[in-house]
């Protein structure tokens, strides 16, 4: 069966599921963060992106992930907070997860079959980004050190289709 981005689903953190299909006609950013990585200043600029284009069929959708140097040991409700208090984060964030090996998030899995990242497939750290046209295409990976605003140009072609 061919799968396609609309096929998965999350958990919010709230342990409320999400099926991605109710993002149809809407771009994507899918990334994975982390609270205590040296990359998490990056949550200011993804909450920057989602306040531009939120109006506009737009939605980040933020998995945090343990799985690199233990940089979001926390719950998913100290997370969850973390990113509200810290970074005024209002776009989607869906519970912790894993991006690579054995228990990895079938998402993710998805993900990385339809788009080769510098070092093959594998996730390398925390906030990679795929960003996702209104179809459900997997339009570009970006890697972990992309700041979220130099994504901007690629959105607004993305909403412009």
């Amino acid at each position: 069966m061919n799968m396609n981005f609309y096929d998965f689903s999350a958990k919010k953190m709230n342990g409320q599921e999400v099926k991605m299909e109710e993002y149809k006609g809407e771009v994507v950013l899918v990334v994975n963060t982390a609270s205590t990585c040296g990359l998490t200043p990056q949550f200011k600029g993804l909450e920057e992106l989602y306040k531009q284009y939120k109006g506009r069929n737009f939605e980040i959708l933020g998995f945090p992930c343990n799985q690199f140097a233990k940089q979001d040991s926390g719950s998913n409700k100290e997370i969850h907070e973390f990113c509200q208090l810290n970074y005024g984060v209002t776009f989607t964030m869906l519970e912790k997860i894993d991006v690579n090996g054995k228990d990895e998030h079938p998402l993710y899995k998805y993900l990385k079959s339809k788009s080769k990242g510098f070092f093959g497939k594998k996730i390398k750290w925390n906030f990679t980004k795929f960003l996702i046209d209104s179809d459900g295409n997997i339009i570009k990976r970006y890697g972990p050190t992309v700041d979220p605003l130099n994504i901007k140009e690629d959105i607004e072609k993305l909403l412009k289709k």
